[in-house]
């Protein structure tokens, strides 16, 4: 590279990322979901939605921002124009988007043979030091955007601003967002219909081998009957091939408080996991209370419930109940249709959907914590072009780059 600053080219990352994406055959997907008969735009509708990807990932928090691509003008030549960008998200519509997640969903496809094909194989998930072979692993949660009153869809939020309730759904295996939808910030945590909708998304970016042995993680947020339901029914499917479970934050009630009495009466606690160093924390328990609950027969076929106990940090007393702090701890629990397993090992593999607040967090730092327009098909196109982000580290890096979660600098 010359020294005098002639012939560089600004934000060169993002020239690896448009090229992976022309080469793993997203670009030319995009462009035929985008595709309008008898119309044949200047710039490439597919093209123009990869280069917002690119332009987000560098870093853009507007339409505007897709001049950042200007910079690589010598490599590709001219890029759309804001106006135009603009045009291309309020053309997609809510068709255009079930078109893209399609277009999205045949190329992952191809992109998991490659990954498979690897020595290393399809990338798997550890619960402290064991695998979880063969399970495809899928976190959702839920996020609140402020917004200005003049948008549409912004409502009252229960943290009492206005904003929009946007949901994500994230593969563990690979560090990737498959699915995020936009909601107006009235939309409840646990909405049934909104959670299976979400998780349904993301399944349907699978191919048919990552789907049969899925594992959803939901935080108490999300907790309904009616979506463990959905999730042990494997979606209403009656095929035996497919195995799903779930783990989701259960309701920590008088109930419950009388199991840990119970507990703490007839010492039935085990050590649990969670220490620095993997193993065990000091002053944290575990104990299956299932049957201290009384009557879970509506409930599906192997539901536990296991209950964890730890020291109550100052930075939950805000948060604490009376009897937390009365007893100076904190409690949690959750639910599972996992059949067999040490309880110990069940709450470490829940307590791993934390994982997904760091992409969620670094999501809204770049791309979704400002939603650009006042028109909510737009903002929902624009959600679309955060989640294209993906495979650029699995597919492209090595070593220990391969082995880091995607971030939201490191995917097209």
């Amino acid at each position: 590279m010359p020294g005098d600053g002639k012939g560089q080219i600004g934000h060169v990352g993002g020239v690896h990322l448009r090229l992976l994406a022309e080469r793993t055959g997203l670009t030319g997907a995009l462009s035929t979901a985008l595709a309008r008969p008898g119309f044949v735009p200047l710039h490439d509708r597919g093209q123009v939605m990869v280069d917002l990807a690119v332009a987000i990932t560098l870093g853009a928090t507007c339409i505007r921002d897709i001049r950042l691509l200007e910079h690589q003008r010598p490599v590709f030549g001219s890029v759309a124009s804001h106006p135009t960008t603009w045009r291309m998200l309020k053309e997609a519509g809510e068709q255009g988007i079930s078109r893209i997640g399609r277009a999205r969903a045949r190329v992952r496809r191809r992109v998991y043979e490659l990954l498979r094909d690897r020595p290393g194989g399809f990338p798997g998930v550890e619960v402290e030091g064991a695998p979880l072979t063969g399970w495809t692993v899928i976190d959702s949660d839920g996020t609140l955007i402020p917004a200005p009153s003049q948008k549409e869809g912004a409502h009252g939020t229960y943290k009492g601003f206005l904003g929009h309730h946007i949901f994500v759904a994230t593969c563990d295996n690979t560090g990737e967002q498959l699915a995020a939808t936009l909601h107006p910030g009235n939309v409840s945590a646990n909405d049934a219909e909104v959670n299976i909708d979400i998780l349904a998304r993301a399944v349907a970016q699978l191919p048919w081998w990552r789907r049969q042995k899925i594992l959803f993680r939901v935080d108490g947020a999300g907790f309904s009957h009616q979506l463990i339901d959905w999730i042990a029914s494997a979606g209403g499917r009656k095929s035996p091939t497919f195995r799903w479970e779930y783990s989701v934050g259960w309701a920590f009630t008088a109930r419950e408080q009388a199991a840990i009495e119970i507990c703490d009466k007839k010492n039935l606690w085990q050590p649990a996991g969670g220490g620095a160093d993997g193993g065990v924390r000091e002053g944290a328990f575990v104990a299956d209370i299932t049957a201290l609950l009384g009557d879970l027969s509506a409930w599906p076929a192997h539901h536990r419930v296991i209950a964890r106990k730890e020291p109550l940090h100052p930075r939950y007393n805000k948060d604490a109940s009376a009897y937390e702090i009365e007893q100076e701890a904190r409690y949690q629990t959750f639910a599972t249709n996992h059949q067999r397993g040490q309880i110990a090992h069940l709450d470490g593999r829940h307590r791993k959907h934390a994982r997904v607040e760091p992409k969620i967090r670094d999501q809204k730092a770049s791309g979704i914590g400002l939603l650009p327009s006042r028109e909510m098909t737009v903002n929902a196109a624009w959600l679309t072009a955060t989640v294209l982000r993906c495979w650029f580290q699995l597919l492209a890096l090595d070593g220990e780059l391969a082995n880091l979660m995607c971030s939201a600098t490191s995917v097209p």
